[in-house]
């Protein structure tokens, strides 16, 4: 693994991502939301898979690339809308990710790895594809599921937790259940595994 070439690649994901005109507030400090996703999806990885290989660390960091150039509602409001967004982002992420490590001199071979990861490739068959989607979902319940149920109806994140929870390992469903979660997340957590 050339750390060098992995740290430079970091960097210029980052760079990236510090466009994203969408923030978030992180201890009082104003931050690019898509920058802070990557760099949870590093720090996520590392303590799940501390022995990824490299192309899954650069398919994780670079998982969001640019998301906020393909809005959702640049597609219809309904569920064919977003199926169809969701499979032009995976293709667009790979892109990006692709031209940022040509540029920083990776071979062809890492890079449609990289590629493949970022579009779910083989998801259950695929080991690095699963690892990468159950830090997806990791990702998600431990920065963004509180907020998200406070948006929506208790059915509703019913609905997503099962979804999350299907595309999950066993591995990543052990992980998912050591986050701390309020009373509330819980609870909706439980009935959606019951």
């Amino acid at each position: 693994m050339s750390i060098d070439k992995l740290i430079r690649a970091y960097a210029n994901i980052d760079k990236a991502n510090t466009e994203d005109p969408n923030k978030e507030e992180i201890n009082n400090e104003i931050v690019a939301k898509e920058l802070i996703y990557g760099q949870r999806m590093t720090t996520t990885l590392e303590q799940f898979d501390p022995n990824a290989s490299e192309a899954l660390k650069l398919a994780a960091r670079s998982q969001h690339i640019c998301r906020w150039e393909i809005p959702r509602n640049s597609y219809p409001m309904d569920r064919i809308g977003y199926l169809k967004w969701r499979e032009e982002l995976k293709k667009f992420h790979a892109s990006k990710a692709s031209e940022i490590l040509t540029q920083i001199g990776y071979d062809i071979e890492t890079i449609d790895r990289v590629s493949f990861l970022i579009q779910k490739k083989k998801l259950k068959k695929d080991a690095d594809t699963q690892t990468l989607e159950d830090v997806i979902c990791l990702v998600f319940l431990a920065f963004y599921y509180e907020d998200f149920l406070l948006k929506h109806t208790d059915d509703k994140v019913i609905s997503i937790l099962q979804k999350t929870w299907h595309k999950m390992s066993e591995k990543g469903h052990e992980s998912a259940l050591k986050i701390t979660y309020s009373k509330k997340a819980l609870d909706l957590i439980k009935q959606a595994l019951a």
